[in-house]
C-alpha cells in the first residue's frame, strides 16, 4: 500500500519477535505456477464467524496518522472472520464499540489488517490472492508485502511490493508497485490495471517474484515488468524474505475520505491466498 503507513507495522513487528516472466497472457488456474511446489496456502475454510488462523496470519491494531487514513484496526472477529464458505471477510464498519482514540480524535471506523511476519515469509515465486473488491469512495484495500527486515532496515529500505491496491474513486482500476530506497511513497514505481468493476465479481492478483524482475498480473493477464533497469540507479532492494499483508483501509491521501455514498459496512471479500516456489 502506498507506504508512510509503516509505523504501525514496525511496532506490531515488535511485539511479534519478542513474543514467540515474460509479459505474456496465461490463464488464472494454469501456467507456471501449477508446476510448483505450494509453499504457502490459506483458503479460509472454517466455520462462519470464526477468525483467522493465527497460526498463519497476526491481526494488527492501532491507526495510521502517516497516511491520514481514519480506520482503528482491531482483532475483532467483527472487522476480520471467516464466512463459513470458504472466504475471509475483511469488513470495515462505522462504529466505535470501544472508544478508540485515533489520530484526528474519537475514530470513526474500524476495519482489519492481517500480516503474516513471523509465520510466513518467502523470497521469490508466484504470490496470488483471489478477492473481491469493497467499494466506495474512501476505501483503500490492498494485498501487498513487506521485507523481514523491516525492524533493522527501516521502511523504505526493507523493500515494498504492492501486489494490489485499489482506491475506491477507480472502481475499474488496481495498481501494482514497488518501492525502495529513492523511489517510495509516492514516487513508487509502478502502474495501474484496467479491467471491470472489481468490487462486482472475485478477481486473481499476482506478482511472479524471480531474482532481479517482478511480474503482476490480474487474472492471468500479465500487465507490467519491472527490473533494477526501471530505478534510475537506485537500489534494488527484492532479494530478501518478504511477508504479506491484507488490509482494508478507510480514507487518507490517496483515496480521500468516505461520503455519504459510501456504504458501510463495506467488505472486502478473500476466497484464497497462495505461494508457490
Amino acid at each position: 500500500m502506498m507506504s508512510a503507513r509503516i509505523s504501525l507495522l514496525v511496532a506490531a513487528l515488535v511485539t511479534t519477535l519478542v513474543a514467540p516472466a515474460a509479459m505474456a497472457q496465461q490463464s488464472a488456474d494454469e501456467g507456471p505456477a501449477d508446476t510448483l511446489a505450494v509453499v504457502f496456502e490459506d483458503n479460509f475454510d472454517g466455520p462462519s464467524g470464526a477468525g483467522p488462523d493465527g497460526s498463519k496470519w497476526v491481526l494488527e491494531t492501532g491507526d495510521n496518522v502517516n497516511n491520514h487514513e481514519r480506520q482503528y484496526y482491531t482483532t475483532s472477529t467483527n472487522n476480520a472472520a471467516l464466512d463459513g464458505q470458504g472466504n475471509l471477510v475483511i469488513t470495515a464498519r462505522r462504529e466505535n464499540p470501544a472508544n478508540y482514540q485515533c489520530w484526528y480524535g474519537t475514530c470513526e471506523y474500524t476495519s482489519a489488517r492481517l500480516n503474516t511476519s513471523g509465520r510466513f515469509t518467502q523470497t521469490y515465486g508466484h504470490f496470488e490472492a483471489r478477492i473481491k473488491m469493497s467499494r466506495g469512495q474512501g476505501m483503500w484495500p490492498a494485498f501487498w508485502m513487506l521485507g523481514d527486515n523491516i525492524g533493522g532496515a527501516g521502511w523504505p529500505q526493507c523493500g515494498e511490493i504492492d501486489v494490489m491496491e485499489n482506491v475506491g474513486f477507480e472502481p475499474s482500476a488496481v495498481h501494482g508497485t514497488i518501492h525502495g530506497p529513492g523511489y517510495s511513497g509516492a514516487g513508487g514505481i509502478g502502474a495501474p490495471y484496467g479491467g471491470p468493476v472489481f468490487a462486482d465479481d472475485f478477481h486473481t492478483f499476482a506478482v511472479d517474484w524471480a531474482p532481479n524482475s517482478i511480474t503482476w498480473s490480474v487474472d492471468g493477464n500479465a500487465y507490467q515488468t519491472r527490473t533494477p533497469a526501471d530505478l534510475n540507479g537506485n537500489q534494488w532492494v527484492f532479494d530478501h524474505p518478504f511477508f504479506m499483508i491484507l488490509n482494508l483501509a478507510v480514507g487518507g491521501y490517496w483515496p480521500g475520505d468516505p461520503d455519504g455514498s459510501t456504504p458501510f459496512p463495506n467488505a472486502l471479500t478473500v476466497d484464497y491466498v497462495r505461494v508457490t516456489a
